[in-house]
């Protein structure tokens, strides 16, 4: 490949694409030639594993973006993946985060504190971080080199000191019993907070490495190794790295034909009609605190976004994407059931024979293919062509066992697995494979990223109030009881701000009026500049 000869033999991240201009893969690499060199080699085609055939069998095209070190291709291969979500990629798909170190500077003795959320709250961050444990080492360091405080309290004073003993071992100047000033504690945060920001790595590391020489030389090599080790993840913690910041989304679809690629997808799956409508459900798992799902309508082989849907999932707390997705299907397609029963009226829907599958088709009938009323029945949303869901045997066969329940097993329906792109099929045991280069697969794949993409946005929303929610973690006393208390009585953090503490302590039980004042001062000291 032509295009292969100009790329230089440096660190970065190189992204695939396919003949349609869609994004299958993102990776990193220190030498960025040597590793495509790698995709393009037969040998690489005929002995690599299935999944790594069908990935270079479906690149057409790529891009590289150049980076300084190490962590900067860590940080911008994870940034790439979770805004473009890949097929190809495993890693950094989930709601994990990179660390963050934050610090409330306005705070009498502030301290270190990491986190995976950036909150507006006022505070200081630093990161992210590619590196979480040399991160961590490095904090402990610089608490113990600085005397920095590690307790949890705002304002520790004398009671919180006797259940301390950091202080005892040198690890802590005891700003609380008053052996160091604010202001002289503030100077040695500010010394560090220099440090973490990168000013004087340099100085430090030569520092350390005389260091460990002088105990190499005095034969105290469990010395020498520990401020080797600390070298090398001050080093991994403190290398420049820039904070890549998502941008927006380029799609490339100027090349497809869509109704095209509906028949081709008739004859692949032998409908008796071409799938004109269709709709895709997505299970999305947002850590434990959220699990949502996602449908998205494509008309003609294109998105219908009027009629996109997203919900929460209400019978599983955690993770259980077979019970998640009976739910989405039940809900959807019951509320079908429900509009035609309005337009049919309770009393004709009871005395009917129809099925209820057969009662919806002779609506739509009835109404016209145009989907617009007849002015005797109202409009209402056609039922698909074609049902997707996303995965494999398990989740197609919930979602058609709750078809069945609901007298609509007659709709046509598939699941594409995500690992091989393979279409399963009803009462087949075996998938259909369509090759990669058939428009009939692509146009699945567009549906079904398009379900993901929709579900992401669903995820960054809940995201978003969920950081805000969190602000009351750092609250001391508020345990998750109280935070659930709170949040059910004031709706959200920004109402909470507004109640005054006798507002508090009168409407939501377990909280007393000194736990009360103690939330409105800790919400003032974390207001928004």
């Amino acid at each position: 490949m032509a295009k292969l000869r100009d790329v230089p033999h440096t660190p970065g991240v190189y992204v695939m694409r396919d003949r349609l201009g869609s994004v299958i893969y993102v990776g990193k690499a220190r030498d960025l030639r040597r590793r495509l060199s790698n995709y393009f080699t037969p040998s690489r085609s005929r002995m690599a594993e299935r999944k790594t055939r069908a990935l270079i069998a479906s690149i057409w095209d790529f891009d590289i973006h150049l980076v300084r070190n190490e962590p900067e291709s860590l940080l911008l291969e994870g940034k790439l993946i979770k805004e473009f979500r890949p097929k190809y990629n495993i890693s950094f798909k989930d709601d994990k985060r990179f660390l963050l170190v934050r610090v409330h500077l306005q705070d009498d003795f502030p301290r270190f504190t990491l986190t995976r959320l950036k909150k507006d709250d006022g505070a200081r961050y630093f990161g992210p971080f590619a590196h979480s444990g040399a991160l961590r080492t490095t904090i402990n360091w610089l608490n113990k080199k600085y005397g920095l405080r590690v307790c949890r309290p705002i304002r520790p004073g004398e009671q919180d000191y006797k259940h301390c003993s950091n202080d005892i071992i040198k690890n802590c100047c005891a700003p609380c019993i008053g052996r160091v000033t604010v202001a002289e504690y503030k100077q040695k945060m500010e010394e560090a907070c220099s440090l973490l920001d990168g000013k004087g790595a340099r100085d430090l590391a030569a520092v350390l490495k005389e260091e460990m020489q002088k105990a190499a030389a005095k034969l105290d090599f469990e010395k020498a190794a520990e401020l080797r080790d600390m070298m090398e993840d001050l080093t991994k913690t403190l290398s420049p790295a820039r904070s890549f910041e998502r941008g927006s989304r380029v799609r490339v679809m100027s090349t497809i034909d869509p109704m095209a690629d509906v028949k081709e997808l008739q004859e692949e799956l032998s409908l008796e009609k071409p799938p004109l409508v269709m709709e895709c459900f997505d299970i999305a798992n947002i850590g434990t605190a959220h699990c949502v799902a996602s449908m998205v309508r494509f008309k003609n082989g294109v998105p219908d976004n009027s009629n996109y849907r997203r919900y929460r999932i209400r019978a599983v707390s955690g993770q259980n994407d077979f019970i998640s997705m009976a739910e989405v299907i039940r809900r959807r397609f019951s509320g079908f059931l429900r509009e035609a029963k309005k337009v049919i009226g309770p009393e004709e829907a009871e005395a009917t024979q129809e099925s209820p599958l057969e009662a919806l088709r002779r609506l739509e009938k009835a109404k016209g293919r145009g989907g617009k009323s007849d002015g005797r029945h109202p409009s209402f949303v056609r039922l698909p062509d074609l049902i997707i869901v996303d995965g494999g045997k398990g989740q197609l066969g919930v979602a058609v066992a709750e078809l069945q329940k609901l007298g609509l097993g007659g709709l046509p329906i598939v699941g594409l697995a995500k690992q091989h792109e393979e279409v399963y099929v009803p009462g087949e045991s075996d998938p259909i494979v369509i090759p990669h280069e058939r428009g009939a697969l692509k146009l699945l794949q567009r549906i079904r990223d398009e379900a993901h993409r929709w579900a992401n946005g669903y995820h960054q929303l809940l995201l978003g109030r969920r950081v805000e929610e969190s602000l009351l973690d750092d609250c001391p006393g508020v345990s998750e009881a109280r935070k659930a208390a709170l949040l059910k009585i004031f709706g959200s953090v920004a109402r909470l701000r507004k109640a005054t503490a006798e507002d508090i302590a009168g409407k939501v039980p377990g909280i007393s009026q000194t736990l009360a004042v103690g939330i409105v001062e800790f919400l003032i000291s974390r207001s928004r500049d």
